[in-house]
């Protein structure tokens, strides 16, 4: 991979992560959500490392089944797509 599409990567990750951080501030205080569609959109383009650290430490969307077996689905495909890429 070039260096532009890990920087790119990176980035997404960090953002996943904090906008998972920000919505469980808002679920705690009954304010407006992030819609699940952005969250798990978020992982498919690339933050799925983020959007799981982030289920993790900000114990977040952990019981809902298409977050917690969902994820982990993203990464695995991701993961073979970059190895079949790079093949």
């Amino acid at each position: 991979m070039t260096q532009t599409i890990v920087y790119i990567l990176i980035g997404i990750n960090v953002l996943t992560f904090v906008i998972y951080g920000i919505d469980k501030w808002k679920a705690k205080r009954a304010k407006w959500r992030i819609r699940e569609a952005v969250l798990l959109g978020l992982a498919v383009f690339g933050g799925s490392i983020g959007a799981l650290l982030g289920m993790q430490v900000w114990h977040h969307k952990t019981m809902h089944k298409k977050f917690k077996y969902g994820l982990p689905l993203i990464l695995l495909a991701q993961i073979a797509l970059i190895y079949f890429i790079n093949k």
